[in-house]
């Protein structure tokens, strides 16, 4: 059996890629992987979004949705940013494969990298259930999807 490869949510190592242009630095993800066993990327910022950005949250659906395109990315301004959500998932997904990565630690809730719940997109703080772009694209290409936490509680 070959050892665990991540995929890293590049905000958990402390990189300022969020949409405020903070970092969300989890230490003990860092603390708990040797560094030729990840690799880094946030998905928005690959698919052409600045930093920072005004917030984004998934309409009427989930990652699933958007990239079936059935669904869009609508930031809290009324743009449409489906588009750059769903080439930085194939740019994230090609940077995971070529590295061999067999795990992904991403994000939890946000609209790339959330799984099993992300914000329903009122911009109002309410869950649903659902996986963000990102976080689909990895589940149908093989890749075991984790949150941070769930990353953290598999570590006890």
């Amino acid at each position: 059996m070959g050892t665990k490869r991540y995929f890293v949510s590049a905000c958990l190592l402390g990189q300022k890629v969020r949409y405020d242009g903070k970092d969300y630095l989890v230490k003990e993800v860092l603390e708990s992987l040797v560094p030729n066993q990840y690799i880094s990327l946030c998905p928005e910022i690959s698919g052409g979004l600045p930093i920072p950005r005004p917030p984004a949250e998934i309409q009427n659906g989930s990652g699933l949705d958007v990239l079936a395109q059935k669904s869009l990315v609508i930031d809290i301004l009324g743009n449409d940013v489906s588009q750059a959500f769903i080439q930085g998932a194939y740019l994230a997904l090609k940077v995971a494969q070529d590295f061999h990565a067999t795990h992904a630690i991403l994000k939890a809730h946000s609209p790339s990298c959330g799984s099993d719940l992300i914000y329903n997109g009122s911009f109002s703080g309410h869950k649903i259930q659902g996986d963000g772009v990102t976080a689909t694209l990895f589940k149908q290409h093989g890749i075991v999807v984790m949150t941070e936490d769930e990353f953290l509680e598999a570590l006890k």
